[in-house]
């Protein structure tokens, strides 16, 4: 339990001013809560002394004890002011922590680590971390801050009856590591039936389309409501189980709480203590252990918050692409790859690749599916570091670059577009953050995209929804070109950019491929004839192998993988009804 506090502390260094501020305002309030027992102890050791109280003292005392009932709320207030927020500040800055790790780590990180995992400690556990952080490390430290202050003041009038209280937080901390024993078997349980629970979520949402297509809302709810019973089942058991030693660590208090009133009484009867401390220590025992009644709550919350803490460190462990990476000026943009090989996990899917692309050149890769056609461009923009071999880019090694100095050179315009639940122009203008609305709308020309925008009830300020479904496959694949249009990066890739575009829309898309291309180094991966066969040079891959490499009338006339590609192409594409 302690250990784990300890750990919350140190996550919240960056604020240990106030958090020390706190502990002392903690222990401030302590005394003010001690002190008017006392002062009521005086107060009735008088009146039992029959000595005469005059009416200024009465007023003295009682301006005395609202004085401290006063100095106990603003020293409670101050401390929660100071700790209070703490928690969700430093939420805040790990989230963002967390975006700028999760842009900076290979790609291959997010298949080694399952979406909803990542989704859940960005949000449920870091939620559960900011709402009770702070509230285990006031119930613990200042929870123990006021019991010692409260110890050390019955030491005063009798040590007889502190080393009872000893003996009940003794007991306490006994009952609550066993608490905490069973808390921590059952943390890993809680958190897998969590993640679960927010897998199966996603699950629906996301095959919302294809669950209702084939009728199987019955089927996908039947998974849902299994997590879901699951989840219930695994909380409900761990609550059970907590039962025995929260009863414990209760009962241990109270009965000492007895046992101390018993002592008193003994004490005053031996007339070791006076009837005043007799009532003080009775007052003291009713309130002594009050700090430290919701530790046994807190053990099993820390084990939770442990749990998403070492979330959190896995998270920021993970190797970044270029911590070792420089700004780098390019001078040129030939693209050399050298005895490149990459495998995913265990299967190799490039072996042994060289080729050059030369600067305002174009290059073609093609070939079968599975071949490595996208894993090239991959290995190139970094979402992955080659096994072996070199990728250059200007004669250097990209490993050598920062991602930001590697991606300020490339634009890619992927199959797959994605645009954000933003406005056409803020989804635009990703490409180049702080462009003008002319610069915009002139991309958008360029794109082609710029007459149907207007056409749209808000314009440029329509909103997109999420995943672009207000918008067709067509009109999201010219945004995402007139997003790098704006970049104008010296670098173009284009990642199959036409395949899923119907006949109505490609020919505007290839006009805003060629306005994208004009002046760029190109490397296209493309189905499609026209697309290939005006490239300067064509890149035939099978099974991660380089089997061909030349110009379409070269390649057209020699046997193989490129030969039957473009007779297989062409025969489909001048199919007619």
């Amino acid at each position: 339990m302690f250990h784990i506090t300890f750990k919350i502390l140190k996550w919240a260094i960056p604020y240990r001013t106030r958090m020390i501020l706190g502990f002392v305002m903690s222990f401030v309030n302590s005394i003010f809560i001690a002190l008017p027992i006392f002062l009521a102890a005086q107060v009735f050791n008088r009146v039992l002394s029959n000595k005469q109280i005059a009416m200024y003292e009465v007023m003295a005392v009682l301006g005395i004890m609202i004085l401290l009932v006063l100095a106990r709320f603003v020293t409670a207030y101050m401390k929660n002011r100071l700790q209070e927020s703490i928690a969700y500040e430093m939420s805040a800055k790990e989230r963002l922590n967390i975006g700028d790790k999760l842009k900076d780590v290979r790609l291959g990180y997010f298949e080694d680590n399952q979406t909803n995992e990542l989704a859940t400690v960005v949000t449920t556990d870091l939620t559960f971390l900011e709402n009770y952080a702070m509230k285990m490390v006031d119930i613990v430290v200042n929870g123990y801050i006021l019991i010692t202050v409260l110890l050390l003041s019955l030491l005063v009038v009798s040590w007889e009856v502190s080393l009872l209280v000893l003996i009940g937080i003794v007991l306490s901390l006994a009952s609550i590591h066993l608490l905490e024993k069973k808390s921590h078997q059952n943390a890993p349980q809680y958190h897998y039936v969590q993640n679960q629970l927010v897998e199966k979520v996603l699950e629906v949402v996301r095959g919302i389309q294809v669950i209702k297509s084939f009728s199987k809302e019955n089927a996908s709810l039947q998974s849902f409501n299994k997590a879901v019973d699951e989840s219930k089942r695994i909380n409900s058991k761990i609550e059970l189980q907590y039962i025995p030693y929260n009863l414990l660590h209760l009962l241990s208090l109270k009965v000492i709480s007895i046992v101390i009133v018993l002592v008193a009484c003994l004490l005053y009867m031996n007339q070791s203590i006076d009837l005043s401390t007799l009532i003080m220590i009775s007052i003291f025992s009713f309130v002594i252990f009050e700090s430290v009644e919701n530790v046994n709550s807190a053990a099993h919350v820390l084990e939770m918050i442990d749990m998403t803490l070492n979330d959190i460190e896995e998270i920021n462990k993970a190797p970044i692409l270029d911590e070792k990476g420089k700004n780098i000026e390019i001078n040129h943009y030939d693209i050399e790859f050298e005895n490149v090989s990459f495998s995913y996990g265990d299967k190799q899917v490039i072996k042994d690749v060289n080729f050059k692309v030369g600067s305002h050149t174009s290059t073609a890769i093609i070939g079968p599916s599975g071949s490595g056609k996208s894993t090239l461009c991959n290995l190139l923009l970094r979402f992955y570091d080659v096994d072996e071999g070199a990728i250059r880019l200007g004669g250097i090694d990209i490993r050598n670059m920062t991602l930001s100095t590697l991606m300020s050179q490339i634009s890619a315009v992927f199959q797959k577009v994605y645009l954000f639940n933003d406005t056409i122009e803020n989804n635009i203008l990703y490409g180049k953050p702080n462009a003008s609305k002319e610069e915009v709308v002139a991309a958008a020309k360029q794109a082609c995209c710029h007459d149907f925008i207007m056409s749209l009830p808000d314009g440029y300020q329509t909103m997109v929804n999420e995943k672009g479904n207000n918008l067709s496959g067509g009109e999201k694949q010219r945004i995402s070109i007139a997003r790098a249009i704006l970049k104008d990066a010296p670098i173009i890739i284009l990642d199959e950019a036409t395949a899923s575009i119907d006949p109505e829309n490609e020919h505007l898309i290839q006009s805003a491929i060629d306005e994208l291309s004009k002046g760029k180094t190109v490397i296209t991966i493309a189905h499609k004839i026209g697309t290939i066969k005006n490239a300067n040079e064509i890149i035939v891959l099978n099974e991660g192998e380089i089997t061909q490499k030349g110009v379409h009338n070269t390649l057209i006339n020699e046997s193989g993988i490129y030969q039957n590609f473009i007779k297989t192409k062409t025969q489909s594409e001048g199919w007619r009804l």
